[in-house]
């Protein structure tokens, strides 16, 4: 299965991977999240070439993720990259994906703390049961077809 055909299967962990399977893209959202927005300072903070970022961006804007947005500088009109709605409810997995970096892949600790901006507690990504409220692992879930699995078959 080549990565562009898995936008058209029906799993919703396969069709986000098509979008942000690769590198470029998650580290495109990080500097987002971090406040980056203008296409200088991304090349600038990432080392990446001009024209994989510029096409990192365009399929997050196309996609949704980022909107693209007109300023004005001194000298002429540029364009910034904000996250939307969609590209804010990212950030749990962003958040879980640097929660597993933190405790399997960096044995002297955590690169950086996230702390919540209100009390300075240390944040943390929790998966819940949604009828009981109870934490859950990959052992507690049993998967079962939704209705787009159902949907997808009829086409």
């Amino acid at each position: 299965m080549r990565h562009d055909d898995l936008a058209a299967e029906p799993c919703s962990i396969l069709r986000p991977l098509s979008l942000l399977g690769d590198r470029w893209t998650l580290v495109v959202l990080r500097q987002a999240f971090a406040g980056v927005r203008r296409f200088e300072d991304f090349q600038a903070s990432l080392g990446v070439s001009r024209a994989v970022l510029a096409e990192r961006l365009r399929r997050l804007v196309e996609c949704g993720v980022l909107e693209r947005r007109a300023y004005r500088d001194a000298q002429r009109t540029r364009h910034e990259y904000r996250l939307t709605t969609k590209g804010l409810d990212l950030y749990p997995v962003l958040m879980a994906l640097r929660a597993w970096g933190d405790k399997y892949l960096a044995p002297d600790g955590e690169f950086i703390i996230y702390r919540h901006r209100q009390c300075g507690g240390r944040t943390d990504v929790h998966l819940l049961c949604d009828e009981c409220g109870a934490d859950v692992t990959a052992h507690d879930i049993e998967p079962a077809p939704g209705p787009g699995l159902e949907a997808a078959s009829r086409h």
